[in-house]
């Protein structure tokens, strides 16, 4: 749950300053990417393990983030931005520095945790740097890549009723808890300018021809069978 009762550490484990002690907090537009969640929703809507053309482009979300919060102004009154990535890491991360490091050019902060069980999540320490930022500063904009709404929903709801826009980036086909939340704003991600360098391959309900579309199967007919009949002798 995002609790903003008391103040904890930021990211980088610097102690923040307390709402009450005089300090004017300054306007935040902040940016939360759910990696596990994109990449897990990414590999459902392709219908395949993402290549690199199908991922998505952090240097477009960074600018399109950014615009969103007034460009490159800093004239009085502009908020600050902030983008953070939140990824698992495996015991054998393989590529997953040179990411990580990509990340970090492209301006983003990453909080990067071991993920030792299956289990393991990040979700909480989302919510918990939500909250840090929403004590720290007078957060103006939350933008949330992630269609988990089973942990997102109802706290990113109360952030509106407390007068903070929250937009949620996600997969039409997977983020149902924004799309249809009277509170919250809905983008697909793929309708971000740049977010990826090529169409992606799948199938959007929420944009089909007036004429309609066939839509192809993910795996041949006899595929399918096989492993039915395989799981059904087992």
């Amino acid at each position: 749950m995002l609790d903003t009762s008391e103040a904890v550490a930021d990211v980088s484990g610097e102690p923040l300053p307390a709402v009450g002690d005089g300090q004017s907090r300054p306007s935040l537009d902040l940016l939360i990417w759910d990696a596990p969640n994109i990449d897990m929703t990414l590999s459902t809507v392709i219908g395949a393990r993402p290549t690199p053309a199908s991922r998505p482009r952090f240097d477009a979300i960074a600018a399109w983030f950014v615009e969103g919060a007034g460009g490159l102004s800093d004239a009085p009154g502009a908020p600050e931005v902030e983008a953070c990535v939140f990824a698992n890491i495996p015991p054998q991360p393989g590529s997953l520095q040179r990411w990580v490091e990509a990340l970090r050019g492209f301006g983003f902060s990453v909080f990067a945790r071991p993920k030792t069980q299956p289990d393991d999540d990040i979700d909480q320490d989302m919510l918990d740097h939500i909250a840090v930022r929403a004590h720290s500063h007078r957060l103006r904009r939350l933008v949330v890549f992630s269609g988990d709404g089973r942990n997102f929903a109802e706290p990113l709801e109360d952030l509106v009723r407390d007068g903070v826009q929250v937009v949620v980036v996600a997969f039409s086909e997977v983020a149902g808890y924004a799309i249809s939340s009277d509170l919250l704003e809905f983008i697909d991600i793929e309708d971000v300018p740049g977010a990826f360098v090529e169409p992606l391959d799948r199938v959007r309900l929420d944009a089909l021809p007036p004429d309609g579309a066939w839509l192809r199967p993910t795996r041949s007919l006899r595929e399918f069978v096989a492993a039915f009949a395989a799981r059904r002798g087992g």
